[in-house]
């Protein structure tokens, strides 16, 4: 991201507002399948790996996704693009870096993202991960510098290289993804899928409304929501499951590697800090199930929904609104849910009295565009993080 964006313009010269408003994509059906990624294959009949950006805020819950990923074989790192959000870009930046060395993938492109929302004030959560966003746990400086290409056009470049094979895994606030999209209006046509940790249709976790990555950046999210990319959505329905705990923390420092034992150190000021702070659950390890429900789709239950984001509300910004004919108070009779449903109608907000308006029609009928995650396997998502960290599978 250059020093443009920073100051509220974007590389061509818009204003954010006109960034954003310039944006709007087609829609597209359908969902990726978590059967593709289980199932890819090159000619010769080996496992192919997959081609992944990793965008991220670190973060307690990402440091340890981070280091998860770089010990997956399973993938191809392209790149690791911070953002701002956890804590402001100045940490999750050499955080980032720190990961990448201690995971011993330096070779790893690390790219610098984006400072501030795309039309908002950085919100922080340092509440949660701490001043240096890691809990409190120290490492030394990272060493390794970051490429020279901001992180928007980086991924853009990757996923122009591979177009089809990418897919996008951001466990932060979208801006990022936003801009890239924004730059390129091709490119979504082009990024295989997105699996990413956000959003909640059981109420928030910084608001009762909103959860943390879009309340920060609910114009960044709404672009991606609506750009026709099929979407897998890990949020607070499901990540709230997955609280690491003192048994966790005990298995990753007796394993005698330099992941397992910073996951541990990381973990443990972790849980130190909740409980300082007062709060009766977690850490919650939302971001490394991303990751995990990536690697093995089974962890988790899918539903289909058209999921939408509340931009304008006062109370309600960055909520993720979820839209289905088999949930809740227009549930249809089984077999008779479809896509394209024209009797599901989804509307904006009622007009004033001040106002001629009528309620506008958002879409005329119900197509997903999302696979939301409403369950998960939380022992065996525990068994595939501990063991991948700790270096025993």
């Amino acid at each position: 991201m250059d020093q443009k964006q920073f100051s509220g313009t974007t590389r061509s010269g818009r204003t954010r507002r006109e960034f954003v408003a310039s944006s709007a994509m087609t829609l597209a059906a359908g969902a990726l399948s978590p059967k593709a990624w289980a199932s890819s294959t090159n000619a010769a009949g080996a496992r192919d790996r997959f081609r992944v950006i990793i965008d991220t805020d670190p973060g307690v819950d990402d440091a340890l996704a981070l280091l998860l990923a770089m010990r997956s074989p399973e993938l191809k790192i392209e790149a690791i693009t911070p953002v701002a959000g956890n804590v402001p870009l100045e940490l999750t930046l050499p955080n980032a870096l720190r990961m990448v060395e201690i995971a011993g993938r330096a070779d790893i492109p690390v790219a610098v993202g984006a400072k501030s929302p795309l039309m908002r004030r950085l919100v922080t959560a340092a509440y949660a991960h701490g001043e240096n966003g890691l809990g409190g746990a120290v490492f030394p400086e990272p060493t390794t510098k970051p490429v020279a290409e901001p992180a928007a056009e980086l991924i853009r470049q990757i996923v122009r290289k591979y177009p089809g094979e990418v897919t996008l895994l951001p466990i932060g606030p979208l801006t990022n993804i936003a801009t890239a999209l924004c730059l390129d209006s091709q490119l979504a046509a082009m990024v295989r899928g997105i699996v990413m940790m956000g959003g909640s249709l059981s109420g928030g976790n910084i608001t009762p409304a909103a959860e943390f990555n879009i309340y920060v950046d609910p114009e960044a999210a709404r672009i991606v929501f609506q750009s026709g990319i099929p979407i897998t959505m890990v949020g607070l329905d499901v990540t709230r499951k997955t609280s690491l705990t003192e048994e966790h923390v005990k298995t990753l420092e007796a394993a005698q590697n330099s992941v397992s034992q910073a996951a541990a150190k990381i973990g443990r000021n972790s849980i130190n800090h909740n409980r300082e702070q007062g709060f009766l659950v977690g850490p919650n390890m939302h971001d490394s199930l991303a990751i995990a429900g990536f690697l093995d789709p089974s962890l988790l239950t899918l539903k289909d929904y058209y999921v939408d984001v509340e931009t304008t509300g006062e109370l309600t910004a960055g909520q993720t609104l979820g839209y289905s004919p088999s949930v809740g108070d227009l549930k249809r009779k089984p077999g008779t849910e479809k896509q394209g449903d024209p009797t599901m109608v989804i509307r904006g907000s009622a007009p004033t009295l001040g106002s001629t308006r009528t309620s506008p029609v958002l879409r005329e009928k119900f197509v997903p565009n999302t696979k939301v995650a409403v369950d998960v396997d939380s022992p065996r998502f525990f068994d595939l993080l501990i063991g991948r960290l700790s270096g025993s599978k």
